[in-house]
């Protein structure tokens, strides 16, 4: 979309004039419908996280932003790790300083130390885009600029997407931000670049406790899809009936 175009949509969008134009007058030919699909029936991409296996060393965080571009100090971040740490009280105290990308070396908790015979129990929780298989933000799009490819994954195609922010506000699970440097929308994409030519993903690879898995769920002798078919697993939030693709092993129920 070229800057013109894009300001005026916005503008049309602000002003309300979205709601008087039919929406197939914004889009034209929008990347959902070049993308558009009766379905792959060979590959559907899920995610495994194991909060046993995972110790907060950030490495994924790091892999992440240098994969995707997005600027390595800037307050935002694809995937990110979040601390938990329980008290006798019940209470859960929870941070994720720099998205985890240095780990977490300060025993203090959004500037609180909590004293060792208080603490009760401690993990680790990495983040990232469910690639729902109901995904809210591809619905509230009104450019088309947000779509889900035949095999699962939600891609945000940057030259069409006008920065209005609805899918942000969307998903239940506050993984979209705005790109610091592109002004749009941006996301975990399960580095879709590099899953369709084989490879792993950034933070996969470089993950040395294997806490991270990428697998095709439509493979029973993929590993992941053995996984989620004979271990306990569970996702993020599912009552919002986005039917989520990322699964967690060792899940606690204060997770949220």
């Amino acid at each position: 979309m070229n800057p013109s175009r894009r300001k005026f949509v916005k503008t049309a969008l602000a002003g309300g004039l979205a709601a008087a134009l039919p929406l197939s007058a914004l889009k034209m030919l929008s990347p959902a419908e070049a993308h558009a699909s009766i379905g792959n029936d060979k590959v559907r991409w899920a995610f495994v996280v194991d909060t046993e296996k995972c110790v907060g060393c950030g490495l994924c965080v790091k892999a992440c932003k240098l994969e995707n571009e997005v600027p390595y100090d800037a307050p935002v971040t694809r995937t990110w790790v979040e601390r938990y740490v329980i008290t006798r009280d019940g209470k859960s105290h929870i941070d994720t300083p720099k998205g985890g990308r240095d780990g977490f070396t300060s025993p203090k908790i959004r500037d609180e130390v909590i004293p060792a015979d208080e603490i009760t129990q401690a993990f680790f929780v990495p983040k990232l885009c469910n690639q729902c298989s109901n995904p809210a933000c591809v619905q509230v799009c009104p450019v088309g600029a947000t779509f889900q490819t035949d095999d699962g994954v939600v891609l945000v195609d940057r030259s069409w997407c006008i920065g209005c922010g609805y899918c942000i506000m969307a998903c239940p699970y506050g993984v979209r931000f705005f790109h610091p440097v592109y002004k749009t929308a941006e996301k975990c994409t399960f580095c879709y670049h590099r899953i369709s030519k084989g490879l792993k993903t950034a933070c996969v690879q470089a993950c040395p406790f294997g806490a991270r898995q990428i697998g095709n769920l439509k493979d029973p002798s993929d590993p992941v899809t053995k996984i989620i078919m004979t271990q306990r697993v569970a996702v993020l939030k599912s009552e919002y009936g986005t039917k989520p693709q990322v699964y967690y092993i060792g899940f606690d129920e204060r997770v949220r």
